[in-house]
């Protein structure tokens, strides 16, 4: 049963839309977790920690990783240890602190990660192929303005 099959006609609409978002975030996912898998055999979480250094061509520090990619820095540390067993990615040691290092990807982790970035596009763009060009924008736009009223809306602390 997907999040979407949940909702039923007496919830509200922005509960049944909010479980269509879910579900269409959950399938999108697992399409592309499966042709990953089978085109480059690698896993989504590796595949964004170098979107991640591909953004950073100097490279981030593990804490930094961590942070954009909201993992625990033992979660970052591990697969940094596959890519750079893989000559993906590689260490650099930070000057003035021995126990700090800079991950970059190496250029032959630039070159793979871009075959695996030309076909993420492809497989995201063709997730919406259903939906007109203007259909996507009016979706962009609007999902835009939910993002901004939650941005204005002050952080509980409980």
């Amino acid at each position: 049963m997907d999040m979407e099959a949940r909702g039923h006609s007496e919830h509200p609409e922005a509960l049944r839309l909010w479980l269509r978002m879910l579900t269409l975030t959950q399938l999108v996912e697992k399409q592309v977790r499966s042709q990953l898998r089978e085109q480059f055999g690698t896993t989504l979480p590796r595949f964004d920690l170098m979107a991640q250094l591909e953004r950073k061509p100097e490279g981030l520090k593990m804490n930094e990783l961590s942070r954009r990619m909201m993992v625990t820095g033992g979660n970052v540390t591990g697969i940094t240890d596959q890519l750079v067993a893989e000559g993906l990615v590689e260490r650099i040691e930070v000057e003035g602190d021995r126990r700090a290092y800079r991950v970059r990807l190496t250029p032959r982790g630039r070159t793979e990660f871009g075959a695996m970035a030309r076909q993420h596009e492809g497989w995201i763009v063709a997730a919406f192929e259903g939906l007109s060009l203007a259909e996507v924008d009016a979706l962009h736009q609007l999902l835009g303005k939910v993002k901004q009223h939650y941005n204005d809306i002050p952080l509980e602390t409980t």
